[in-house]
């Protein structure tokens, strides 16, 4: 589903990401782990057209990404989530959800007024399925800033989900929640792995990647050091090394 090919991205006379290539194959959840600084990040951004690849290839599906803008990469089936997020914080828990919905059913050039058409029922259906998915339903009438902050991770996720992805960018998901939030999470991504979406997700707390991942890539320094499956990655002395030996600041 998605190949990275030899991608190197300099900021600079900094190399933030070195010759990195693996593939995530469809209907996974494949982890991206790594200390902070590694690089996971700028690889996010990479692959979403946020920054360009200074060499290598990316190819989704067979299209290749490289040179493609961040909303043409979305049209072909790529949504994400961001570290710090980003909602719209005076629209309700249920617009949030419409909006994004409404940029992938009308491309971006109508507004929430065509919601009030034939197509309504529909549009709302599909919210409202989105928003019990995720355990929001109740407070669809909420603005999105009121909620607690695990509910708000859990918007972001089903405001990318109504984008209806193939593969689906999670950029530490998990972080700030306390530990039932965290294993509420856990469910959830594993039910939209069993949607028949494709998951690819950065996190630091190592209970939520060998928890849920079907697959791991570890980065360090820029580089990719070690790539299998869960117990693989525990097992490696280069991942315990540069990653699982040491406490994150």
């Amino acid at each position: 589903m998605l190949e990275i090919s030899e991608v190197t991205k300099n900021f600079g006379g900094l190399r933030a990401l070195n010759d990195i290539s693996f593939q995530v194959d469809e209907k996974q959840i494949y982890g991206l782990i790594g200390p902070n600084g590694a690089g996971k990040t700028t690889l996010f951004n990479l692959i979403t057209g946020f920054l360009p690849a200074t060499e290598g290839s990316i190819r989704f599906l067979g299209n290749e990404l490289t040179r493609l803008r961040a909303h043409k990469i979305a049209k072909l089936g790529v949504a994400r989530t961001f570290q710090n997020i980003r909602l719209f914080g005076t629209m309700t828990v249920e617009e949030n959800v419409m909006v994004a919905q409404n940029i992938r059913a009308r491309s971006g050039i109508t507004s929430l007024v065509q919601f009030f058409s034939a197509k309504e029922k529909r549009f709302r259906d599909e919210v409202n399925e989105l928003l019990n998915r995720m355990g929001l339903w109740e407070k669809r009438k909420e603005q999105s800033l009121s909620l607690a902050y695990g509910a708000q991770r859990r918007l972001e996720i089903a405001r990318a989900l109504a984008l209806e992805p193939k593969l689906l960018l999670l950029d530490e998901p998990a972080a700030g929640m306390n530990e039932a939030e965290t294993e509420d999470l856990l469910e959830r991504v594993q039910e939209i792995r069993d949607m028949g979406k494709t998951v690819l997700l950065i996190e630091h707390d190592m209970s939520v990647v060998m928890g849920i991942c079907d697959y791991v890539a570890v980065l360090n320094f820029g580089e990719l050091i070690a790539q299998g499956t869960p117990d693989e990655i525990q097992a490696s002395e280069a991942v315990i090394e540069a990653y699982l030996g040491r406490e994150e600041g």
